[in-house]
């Protein structure tokens, strides 16, 4: 949509060449692009643990690999160097885990999106597990701005036989700092596919037009800290009842249910700090619900 509208305004832009300013706001949507950054891992399972098998990384992405002292499993940390993503930014993240390879990736810090003209900053994540992999996909929260513009999707392609938790999660606004939304464009989708099969499909809008009624209480209420977390593995059905008591043990808010072989977890909360003890808290439990492996709090989160 964005770049229909655009397109537009080049061709008036053109066609009139006597309207003041037309010229300069065409010219100046794409000067303010500021990033145009990617990362890529893959990972192997071998008899001696989870080895990497290739690293990308283009400014203003890096990555970066803490030692956590376990062959078994790697723990993996992107590093946003641009400090921020903003209108025009375009990320690329993109995480393999092939054979038996265990694997969590986690974020440095919280991602914030700030205030846009007119373009959104797009975000695209892949990740794909393969055989009898494990993967965590947990980055820290994103934090949106007043005026923000973000199109994020994750995509997630997965074995029957593998196993993977992906995590994202929205603040709309520091409730700390007395922060408000009040506009901006947000969209947040999910398309999840089982042996190359589409299995969910899942999006999330916040536009101009709907922020005025966005604390409607069919809506977000008074939520400003949401997160979607998927978990998809074998013997997904006989987990369900349990992750829904780790649901129910949260001071927040938090739904569980399941679709074909996805378990959708829904959790919001009022404040980020509120939302972080509750995914921290599901993520511990998970942890021990699933076994060794790469599912709980990654230590990035405490740094």
């Amino acid at each position: 949509m964005f770049e229909v509208i655009h397109e537009r305004s080049r061709r008036k832009s053109a066609a009139c060449p006597g309207l003041p300013g037309e010229e300069h706001v065409a010219t100046a949507k794409v000067v303010l692009q500021r990033a145009e950054g990617a990362a890529r891992m893959v990972f192997s399972g071998t008899a001696s643990g989870t080895e990497i098998s290739d690293v990308y990384q283009k400014f203003p992405m890096a990555v970066a690999f803490p030692n956590v002292g376990d062959r078994r499993r790697k723990e993996a940390v992107l590093i946003n160097t641009s400090g921020g993503v903003a209108g025009g930014d375009e990320i690329s993240i993109e995480v393999v885990a092939q054979d038996d390879a265990s694997v969590a990736v986690t974020t440095q810090a919280a991602e914030k999106v700030y205030r846009a003209l007119d373009r959104p900053a797009r975000i695209m994540t892949r990740l794909r597990a393969e055989g009898a992999a494990r993967l965590a996909w947990l980055p820290q929260e994103t934090i949106v701005f007043d005026q923000a513009r973000i199109a994020r999707r994750t995509e997630v392609d997965v074995s029957s036989g593998a196993e993977l938790v992906a995590l994202e999660w929205l603040i709309l606004g520091r409730i700390e700092s007395g922060e408000e939304v009040l506009g901006g464009h947000i969209l947040d989708s999910w398309r999840v596919r089982v042996d190359g099969r589409l299995a969910w499909a899942d999006g999330f809008l916040a536009s101009d037009q709907v922020f005025p009624w966005l604390r409607r209480t069919a809506l977000l209420s008074n939520w400003k800290a949401i997160a979607t977390m998927i978990y998809t593995g074998p013997r997904a059905e006989t987990r369900l009842e349990r992750l829904r008591e780790i649901g129910a043990s949260l001071e927040c808010a938090c739904g569980v249910t399941i679709v074909g072989a996805i378990i959708v977890i829904r959790v919001a909360a009022i404040a980020s700090a509120d939302l972080r003890r509750g995914l921290r808290r599901f993520l511990d439990q998970l942890s021990q619900e699933l076994g060794c492996g790469p599912f709980g709090v990654p230590k990035m989160w405490s740094c």
